[in-house]
C-alpha cells in the first residue's frame, strides 16, 4: 500500500502544477492588473507601484531582462505629446515630438526612480540631417539621473522622437512573477490579503474552524438520513412508501437552494424565533444552517442511494440470503449495504472538499466567518491572493480525497487490489 500511495502522490504533482499554472495565468495575465482591480483607476502611480512591489507584480510574467515601471508611461508620439508637452524645448509636430537642441529633457516622472535599480531608455528617433528612423538604447547604472542621461545622449542636437520608453533592468531574467509565486507556495506563503491587510494563511486558519463546524454536521446528517431513506425505499420497492419518498425527493430537488435559506431565516428564525438569524458565537447559531444544508440536499442524495441500493436488491446473493431465512433487516444492513459501500464512499469522499470550501450561500446569509464567507468577500473586494489560495488549496484537497477514496475502496471491497 505504501508503494501505491507514493506513486499516486507523485502522479499528483503534474496535475497540481498544472492547476498552479492555470490559476497563475488567470489571475496574473487574463484578469488584468491586480493593483488596478484593488485600488481603482484613480489610484496614483506610486500607490500602484508599491502594491506591485509588495506582491511581486512588478516583475516579468515568466522571463525577461527588463520590465516597465509606472514612474513613466510609455510614450507613443504618433498622436500627441502626452505628458512630454510640458518639457521645456519640446514641441509636437507631424506625429513626432521635436526636441530642440536646448531642450531640458526633464522626464515627467510620476515619482522618483529607485536608487538601487538600473534603468534603460528605448528611443525611436531621427535628426533633420538624416530622415531615416533609428533606434537607440541608453543604459544607466543604479542611482544615475535618467533625465541627465537623455541630455548627454542628445548632446545639444535637435531630434524628433516617435516613441520613448523607460525600462527597469533585471539582474536575473528568471526573476519573474511565476518564480515569485512558486517560492511563496514552497514556503506556504499565500501572500497578503489586500482587503484585510493580513497574511492569507492566517485568514485561512481563522476560517477553517467555522467552516468545519458547519460543513461536517451537514455531510454527516445528510449521509445518515439519505442512506437510511434509501434503504427504506429498497425495502419497500414499488410500494407506497417507496413512491412517496421518490415524489418527496423530486419535490426537494425542484426547490432552489436559496429558497430554503430565505424561508428558513424568515419563518423559523425571524417569525417563530426558534433560531438566531445572524452570527457565530455558539452552536445554536449553526443549528438552522445545518438543518437547511442537510435538508436541501436530501432530494438528490436519496435518489442516488435508492438507485444503487435497488440495484443490489435484485442480485442473486440477496435472493440466496432470503432463501436461507435471513430477516429483512439483516439482509439490508449486513449484505446489501456492505456491497453498496463503494458508490456510497465515492459520494461521501467527493463531498470532503466541501468541508474546506464551505457553503458560500449559507456562510454569507448567516454571517458565519468561514472560508466560504471569506471567498465571497475576496471576490467582491477583488482580493486576488485570497481567491487564488482558495482555488489552489481546494484543488490539492480534491486530489488527496481521490487518493483517500481508492484506499477506502480497498477496505470496503476485498476484491480491490492496490497495485
Amino acid at each position: 500500500m505504501l508503494r501505491f500511495v507514493s506513486r499516486r502522490l507523485l502522479q499528483m504533482i503534474p496535475t497540481l502544477f498544472g492547476v498552479i499554472v492555470v490559476t497563475f495565468v488567470l489571475f496574473n495575465l487574463v484578469g488584468g492588473s491586480p493593483a488596478r482591480m484593488k485600488l481603482g483607476d484613480k489610484a496614483s502611480p506610486r500607490a500602484l507601484e508599491e502594491f506591485d512591489e509588495q506582491r511581486g507584480y512588478n516583475k516579468p510574467l515568466f522571463w525577461g531582462r527588463s520590465v516597465a515601471t509606472r514612474a513613466l508611461i510609455d510614450a507613443d508620439f504618433s498622436k500627441s505629446a502626452g505628458a512630454w508637452s510640458q518639457v521645456k524645448g519640446a514641441q509636437w509636430r507631424e506625429g513626432a515630438l521635436v526636441m530642440a537642441g536646448d531642450s531640458e529633457w526633464d522626464a515627467p516622472f510620476a515619482f522618483p526612480l529607485r536608487r538601487d535599480a538600473s534603468y534603460e531608455w528605448h528611443l525611436r528617433w531621427r535628426t533633420a540631417e538624416s530622415r531615416a528612423w533609428q533606434t537607440s538604447r541608453i543604459v544607466m547604472e543604479p542611482g544615475a539621473d535618467a533625465s541627465l542621461a537623455l541630455r548627454e545622449w542628445a548632446a545639444g542636437r535637435s531630434v524628433e522622437l516617435s516613441s520613448l520608453t523607460l525600462r527597469r533592468r533585471l539582474a536575473n531574467p528568471w526573476d519573474s512573477q511565476f518564480l515569485f509565486y512558486l517560492k511563496q507556495l514552497a514556503r506556504l506563503d499565500f501572500g497578503v490579503s489586500s482587503s484585510a491587510n493580513e497574511p492569507v494563511l492566517d485568514l485561512l486558519k481563522a476560517g477553517i474552524g467555522p467552516t468545519l463546524a458547519l460543513a461536517f454536521p451537514i455531510i454527516l446528517l445528510e449521509t445518515i438520513l439519505s442512506v437510511s431513506l434509501g434503504l427504506w425505499c429498497a425495502a419497500f420497492s414499488n410500494r407506497w412508501p417507496d413512491r412517496l419518498l421518490v415524489i418527496g425527493s423530486v419535490a426537494l430537488m425542484s426547490v432552489n437552494y436559496l429558497v430554503w435559506i430565505i424561508v428558513g431565516q424568515y419563518v423559523l428564525a425571524f417569525r417563530l424565533g426558534w433560531f438566531p438569524v445572524w452570527g457565530f458565537t455558539s452552536w445554536t447559531y449553526l443549528a438552522l444552517p445545518v438543518l437547511i444544508g442537510a435538508f436541501s440536499g436530501l432530494g438528490s442524495s436519496v435518489r442516488f442511494y435508492r438507485t444503487i441500493l435497488l440495484d443490489e436488491m435484485y442480485r442473486e446473493y440477496v435472493r440466496t440470503a432470503y432463501a436461507k431465512g435471513l430477516g429483512r433487516g439483516r439482509v439490508l444492513f449486513v449484505h446489501v449495504l456492505r456491497n453498496a459501500l463503494v458508490p456510497i464512499i465515492t459520494q461521501v469522499i467527493l463531498s470532503i472538499p466541501f468541508l474546506y470550501t464551505g457553503s458560500l450561500l449559507l456562510e454569507s446569509f448567516f454571517g458565519i466567518p468561514g472560508l466560504g464567507y471569506l471567498s465571497v468577500n475576496a471576490i467582491n473586494e477583488s482580493d486576488v491572493d485570497v481567491v487564488r489560495a482558495v482555488v489552489v488549496l481546494g484543488s490539492a484537497l480534491y486530489l488527496l480525497t481521490n487518493l483517500l477514496a481508492d484506499l477506502c475502496y480497498a477496505w470496503a471491497d476485498p476484491r480491490v487490489r492496490l497495485t
